[in-house]
Order: C-alpha cells, then structure tokens, then sequence
C-alpha cells in the first residue's frame, strides 16, 4: 500500500444500527432526528462515525449512546455498505449492525448533542429517512427475519411474560405471511419451548389471554413456522 496514492485518502466508516424492539406485538424500529448537517432535521438509523482509535464493535456501542443514552445492548453485524457516493461529505464505508432490546427496560433519550428527537416507528410505516438508512433498514429487517428463524433472539425481545396472540403478531409481521392461528397456538403448547405462568392479560380483545415465558432450556432456532 502506498499511503502517499490520493486514492487511499479522505474515507471513513460509518457504524449504522437499526435496533429493533416490540410493543403488543408490533415490531418497531428506533430512528433519531439529526441537529446537524448534512440531513439536518432528517430522521436516521443510529450511527455514526468511527473513530481510528476503536474497533468496530466499541464503536458501533459508542455511538448508539452517545445517540440515545442506551447501554449495554446486544448488536449483530450483519452487512456492509459501500457505495462511493453515500455520503455527500467524503467517501464513508457504512457497517451495518441490528439491534435488539426489551422496550421496557429502556429509557430513550429524546435529544442529545447531536439530535433533536428519537421514537420508535412500525417498520411498516418509516418515514423519509436520511443518507442511504431506506435501504440499510431494508436489509436490516431481512437479517432480523433470518435471525427470528435461526437463533434465539426473540428471548431478548421477550425477556418477561407475552400472549400467544402478541407472540403470533409478530411473527406474522417478520415472516410477512398468514400463519394459522391454531396451528401456531398448538405447535408452541405441544413444544418445549413456552412455559404457562398461570397468569393473564388482554391483548387486542375483551377476554384477557394467558400469560407464557419462553423455555430458557430450550432453544426456538428449532421450531420455525
């Protein structure tokens, strides 16, 4: 390598997370307001810049507080993004990573240094999003399905007690098809994988559902519906 070629110079890297969390049974995504150029008042993924000092990973942990003053969350590199021109500042290299957290063990700060405002959207209904974040988020949702099929992600999303109904909803929106509702229901009740806590909420309707915690034992990558 020669450090002198011009070609080597002005690049950076961009840490882009879509963090993901559920609330009855809506999967939603946190997007933060930018106070500064370039996309000033824009909504954003959470992310930014790398330092030449950090390695990914503490990065991508960095900016996600300094952004929303969330700690210690679990995040999963899934892509990379390099298309020269998304950025209009210099050429930036965007390594993409999702997140995921229990909403309720969560206090999201609505402005910080660099923003102006954070919420969580159905990732139905995203707004106009900054820099390339449409097609990052497309893609992060895509990884999110596969990890919903393949790990045990859900226990994180679901840490305390859920409704099979909320639990159905939410596969229905990451799969993006119909599953049966009694299929689903008997499939999980006949696995090892929920447990009854003989308690009860309502969920959607007038007849309080009941309440189940999922198997710590047991793993859900070996049930896919």
């Amino acid at each position: 390598m020669d450090i002198k070629n011009k070609l080597y110079s002005n690049q950076g890297i961009h840490l882009i997370t879509s963090i993901f969390t559920i609330e009855n049974g809506v999967v939603k995504v946190l997007l933060i307001k930018r106070k500064k150029e370039p996309y000033k008042d824009t909504w954003a993924l959470v992310g930014g810049a790398l330092y030449n000092n950090e390695e990914l990973l503490i990065g991508a942990n960095r900016e996600i507080y300094e952004k929303t003053g969330i700690k210690n969350i679990s995040i999963y590199e899934f892509k990379t993004f390099s298309r020269v021109d998304r950025s209009p500042i210099m050429r930036m290299i965007a390594v993409g990573y999702i997140g995921v957290i229990d909403l309720e063990r969560v206090r999201v700060l609505k402005e910080t240094e660099k923003t102006i405002a954070a919420d969580w959207f159905p990732i139905d209904k995203i707004p106009k999003l900054g820099y390339d974040y449409e097609e990052i988020l497309i893609e992060a949702i895509k990884a999110f399905k596969i990890k919903i099929i393949d790990s045990d992600i859900l226990k994180e999303l679901f840490p305390n007690d859920f409704t099979l109904p909320e639990l159905h909803k939410v596969y229905e929106t990451i799969l993006e098809r119909k599953i049966d509702r009694r299929n689903f229901r008997k499939k999980l009740l006949m696995s090892n994988l929920i447990i009854d806590t003989k308690k009860e909420k309502r969920f959607e309707g007038k007849k309080p559902a009941k309440l189940y915690r999922f198997n710590s034992k047991s793993s859900l990558s070996k049930n896919v519906f």
